[in-house]
C-alpha cells in the first residue's frame, strides 16, 4: 500500500483548520445562550508568554469515559506532565461514554472542589456549558481535549489533529485499499461525538471528490464507543449491505470491535477496515490480514498537551485567544481560531511499523 502518498497529501492540508461545531441543544438555553457559547472563552486582560509557571496547580482530567484504554493512556501522558510540571492530576469520569448528564455531575463536582483547571472531553458540544461556564466564573481554567465543546464554554480546544486531515486521510486510506470502487460504510460512536460528527462531515466532503465516483457511502451506524454494540453494529451492516468494500471506524473502540468480527467471519481480507485504532489494539488483526493500515495521533501526547495547555492558562501566559503563543516541552503552539491547538499529524499504522509502537 503507498502510505508515502497519503502522508504527502496530508501535508498538503492546512495544519491547523478551525472548524464549527455543530450545535446541540440542552434544556434551558436561550439564543442568548447559544450566541455567547459560540464566541470565545478567552479571558479577559492580556497573556503574558514569559510568565512563570505555576506550581502546586490541581488539575482535573475528565474523559468521556473512565477504564476506557484511550483514555486511560491519554489521562497518564497528563498525569506524567503535571508531575514533572510540579502539579497535582486527578480524574473523574463517567463509565459510559454515552453519561452527558454525569459528566455535567462530575464539572460540578470539580468546580466544588476549587481545582486550578479541569481538562474534558466532552461528549456532547452543548450540554455541559452551563456547568463548564459555572467553572469558568469561578476562576477554574478549562481546556477541552480530544472532543470539544461549543467554543464559548471553555478556553481551549487541544485537539488531535487538524479535524479535516483526520477525516480526508481516512477517506483515502480506505479508498486505496478498495481501489476506489465499492460501497462504504462508517461505525461511529456516539451520535451527539463532536469530534466524530466534525470528521465524517469531512468524509463526506472528501468524497465529492470526481477520484472517489466509484465510491458510495451507504450508512453510518453507531456503536456508542461501546465495544459488544460496535461488533453488533459490524455484523448488521453486513448482513443489510453484503457487497460491502470497506468500513471507516474513527473511534479505537469501534475499529477494534468490526476488527473482531471481521476477523472471526468470512469477510475476513474481504471488507476491509481502517479508522483511529491504538498499535496494541489492531497488532494483531493487521498481523492476520484483517486490517492493511488505520492512523492514530498518540493519545499520551494529547494529555501531555492538554495539561501543559491548562498550566499555561492557569499561570497566565496565555488566554485562548487567537495568535497566542506557548511552549509545551520542546515545542511551541500557537492558538489558532476560537483557541483552538492543533496536536499534530496523525501516523499511519501497517505491518511494516506497527511494532515499533507500545500504546
Amino acid at each position: 500500500m503507498r502510505t508515502s502518498s497519503l502522508r504527502r497529501s496530508g501535508a498538503a492540508l492546512a495544519a491547523a483548520t478551525s472548524f464549527a461545531l455543530a450545535l446541540t441543544a440542552c434544556g434551558g438555553t436561550t439564543k442568548n445562550d447559544v450566541k455567547s457559547d459560540n464566541a470565545s472563552a478567552a479571558s479577559a486582560g492580556k497573556a503574558d508568554p514569559n510568565a512563570a509557571t505555576k506550581k502546586g496547580l490541581t488539575v482535573g482530567f475528565l474523559p468521556k469515559q473512565v477504564n476506557n484504554p484511550y483514555f486511560t493512556t491519554s489521562d497518564k501522558g497528563g498525569e506524567k506532565a503535571l508531575a514533572e510540571l510540579g502539579s497535582t492530576y486527578k480524574e473523574v469520569g463517567p463509565s459510559s461514554a454515552t453519561d452527558t448528564a454525569g459528566q455535567v455531575g462530575y464539572v460540578n463536582t470539580l468546580t466544588q472542589q476549587q481545582v486550578n483547571a479541569i481538562a474534558v472531553s466532552a461528549q456532547d458540544p452543548g450540554a455541559l456549558c452551563t456547568a463548564l461556564k459555572q467553572a469558568m466564573s469561578n476562576g477554574i481554567k478549562v481546556v477541552t481535549y480530544d472532543s470539544d465543546t461549543n467554543p464559548g464554554c471553555r478556553n481551549a480546544f487541544v485537539s488531535q489533529a487538524s479535524a479535516e486531515d483526520l477525516g480526508r486521510t481516512e477517506v483515502q486510506l480506505l479508498a486505496e485499499q478498495i481501489g476506489y470502487k465499492g460501497e462504504i460504510a462508517v461505525l461511529s460512536a456516539a451520535q451527539t461525538a463532536t469530534n466524530q460528527n466534525t470528521w465524517i462531515g469531512y468524509m463526506k466532503d472528501e468524497l465529492k471528490d470526481p477520484k472517489y465516483k466509484n465510491i458510495r457511502l451507504v450508512k453510518i451506524a453507531y456503536g456508542n464507543d461501546d465495544a459488544q454494540q460496535s461488533f453488533q453494529q459490524t455484523q448488521g451492516l453486513l448482513q443489510e449491505h453484503p457487497d460491502l468494500k470497506g468500513i471507516i471506524s474513527p473511534t479505537t473502540v469501534g475499529i477494534k470491535a468490526a476488527a473482531q468480527y471481521l476477523s472471526g467471519s468470512k469477510y475476513k481480507g474481504k471488507v476491509k477496515l481502517t479508522g483511529l485504532g491504538t498499535p496494541n489494539d489492531m497488532r494483531k488483526y493487521v498481523k492476520n490480514g484483517t486490517v492493511d493500515a488505520f492512523e492514530l495521533w498518540d493519545p499520551a501526547k494529547l494529555g501531555d498537551l492538554a495539561a501543559r495547555t491548562a498550566v499555561a492558562l492557569a499561570s497566565g501566559q496565555i488566554t485562548g485567544k487567537e495568535g497566542e503563543t506557548f511552549k509545551a516541552g520542546d515545542t511551541t503552539y500557537t492558538l489558532g481560531k476560537d483557541g483552538v491547538i492543533n496536536l499534530g499529524k496523525p501516523t499511519v499504522f501497517d505491518a511494516k511499523n506497527i511494532d515499533q509502537f507500545n500504546f
